[in-house]
């Protein structure tokens, strides 16, 4: 069954207004028609079953019948802090990401990054990120859209670092020297509705003074197993670990 994220806003009493894009999905690419359902969830990761009661242009109204019980978040908050790839890889990490549970994104200029943006470049960019992440939230029947932060420097995510219960940096040196243990470690460690932070680095990796500055600020460097994995790879690599040792 079809599944839209709306506003609070959009919510009142029983009832809930869709718009956009959104309603023009629902009627002119679903096809759908009064009386027909749909899944919708508000801000508070709130999803209820609802029922089309008005069609008007691009407005539809929905009667909200009952809540819908199934809960898709991991007990933890994930958040996938990015050195920002070449082309479209980091539009694919989100989409795989978000389905595998990530809570929140952010894009990272590291001293390896090949792709520069300028400001213009990146508010589209951003734009195109999130609706992304909103599709692929509903494909994969999320109880909530994963953010996309606007770009962020080493510096500019180290002083966030205090909002999170957990820091991490992928590093394949760690690897090299047979320590493997980190991330499985702090899996052990970690409780319900904690919040963990995952630095992946872009192609060619963390620079040594970047893990340097990292490691004096607090954050713990882990390996990905025993093999290198590509830039896109590695957060879904997290991903997948996070999931096996806390949901499984």
């Amino acid at each position: 069954m079809q599944r839209y994220f709306l506003k609070n806003h959009q919510f009142h009493d029983q009832m809930a207004v869709i718009t956009g894009d959104d309603a023009h999905h629902i009627s002119r690419v679903m096809r759908m028609g009064l009386s027909d359902q749909v899944i919708i969830c508000n801000e508070d990761k709130v999803c209820y079953l609802s029922t089309i009661e008005q069609m008007d242009g691009q407005e539809i109204k929905v009667k909200l019948d009952s809540k819908v019980a199934s809960e898709t978040e991991l007990p933890i908050d994930v958040t996938i802090a990015q050195g920002l790839p070449k082309g479209d890889k980091f539009e694919w990490v989100i989409q795989k990401a978000t389905e595998c549970g990530a809570f929140a994104f952010i894009p990272l200029i590291m001293d390896r990054s090949v792709v520069k943006l300028d400001e213009k470049k990146s508010l589209k960019r951003l734009e195109r990120w999130n609706k992304i992440a909103k599709e692929a939230a509903e494909q994969s029947h999320r109880q909530m859209v994963p953010e996309v932060f606007p770009l962020h420097s080493l510096k500019q995510l180290i002083a966030k670092a205090s909002e999170y219960d957990v820091c991490l940096f992928a590093y394949e040196e760690i690897a090299k020297q047979g320590r493997l243990s980190q991330l499985k470690q702090s899996l052990t460690e970690i409780s319900p509705g904690e919040k963990m932070l995952v630095i992946i680095g872009p192609e060619g990796g963390i620079s040594e003074s970047e893990e340097r500055l990292l490691i004096e600020s607090g954050f713990k460097p882990c390996a990905l197993g025993a093999r290198i994995l590509r830039t896109e790879t590695a957060p879904i690599y997290v991903m997948s670990a996070i999931s096996y040792a806390l949901e499984l």
